[in-house]
């Protein structure tokens, strides 16, 4: 597969189609220096992104707590989306909308006077986690917490929160997994490198507090799919001892969709029916 700077179609940059390999920034971009930047991860299935709406708010949402108002209306951004996916020939795809702070007149912490631009890209991309949806994902536990929202604005899906999921997901790769959990600065378990983390015990599902991580909308998809089945959903607070105690895992998100999760450490899960079934009616509804 060519790189991610090399192919060939078509990235919206400040309302007009670019060919992609002129889709470029210069280097003096504020957010390469500063992590001004934030973004959202979406599929398309059949010619429909699911939830589009839904992450053009979040977006502007997530731009709106980093300070950075994003010249675009939801259904702005909307419409774009749906410009390059026609423009790329694309049905099935994952499309990648990212605001930031571009170059100007200034080049210190403060960036008030530098504009904000958005550019949206999309490619075909296929399962996140490979043959892990039949398996279930092995994950490493990561060294690094997820931080407190009285340091960094959690609930925006800001670049800088992804540096220590890199740093984590690289550390589990060199061991043979797929992927890194957190537990956050309390201690509790908190999610993984980019996708939220399910469990099973007793038929009943639990999940952590979206108090310091982000709320995914994939998680809440998911959450009320549960809630559809009459399923018991506990949204808690999670100890790491309890990892022993829970008999299915399963991670959600965009890109990740539902992918089962066989072993987190030394503990491990069954692939089992509810999981499955959540992953069945999962892509069905994406599709429906």
């Amino acid at each position: 597969m060519a790189a991610y700077d090399d192919r060939d179609g078509f990235i919206w940059m400040d309302g007009k189609l670019v060919e992609w390999r002129s889709a470029n920034v210069h280097i003096l971009t504020h957010a390469l220096h500063y992590a001004s930047s934030v973004f959202e991860g979406e599929r398309c299935y059949n010619g429909k992104i699911f939830k589009g709406h839904e992450h053009s708010l979040r977006l502007l949402e997530s731009g709106r707590l980093l300070d950075m108002p994003i010249p675009y209306s939801a259904d702005e951004i909307d419409a774009a989306k749906e410009e390059v996916l026609k423009a790329n020939g694309l049905t099935d795809a994952y499309v990648r909308a990212v605001a930031f702070r571009g170059a100007g007149d200034e080049m210190g912490v403060a960036s008030l006077g530098n504009p904000v631009r958005l550019a949206i890209a999309c490619w075909s991309w296929g399962a996140y986690y490979g043959d892990a949806k039949m398996k279930g994902a092995k994950l490493d536990i990561a060294k690094w917490k997820r931080p407190s929202p009285e340091t960094i604005p959690t609930a925006a899906k800001a670049a800088g929160l992804y540096m220590i999921c890199t740093m984590s997901k690289h550390a589990a790769m060199a061991k043979g997994c797929s992927d890194a959990l957190f537990y956050d600065f309390r201690g509790y378990v908190a999610e993984a490198t980019g996708a939220n983390i399910f469990f099973v015990k007793d038929g009943e599902v639990h999940t952590p507090n979206p108090d310091c991580i982000l709320n995914g909308i994939t998680r809440q998809t998911v959450i009320g799919m549960l809630k559809d089945m009459q399923i018991k959903v506990h949204e808690r607070h999670i100890l790491p001892e309890e990892l022993a105690t829970f008999e299915q895992c399963w991670l959600t998100g965009t890109a990740a969709e539902v992918t089962p999760v066989g072993q987190i450490g030394d503990h491990m899960f069954q692939v089992g029916d509810l999981t499955r079934r959540v992953a069945t009616e999962y892509e069905r509804l994406v599709r429906a």
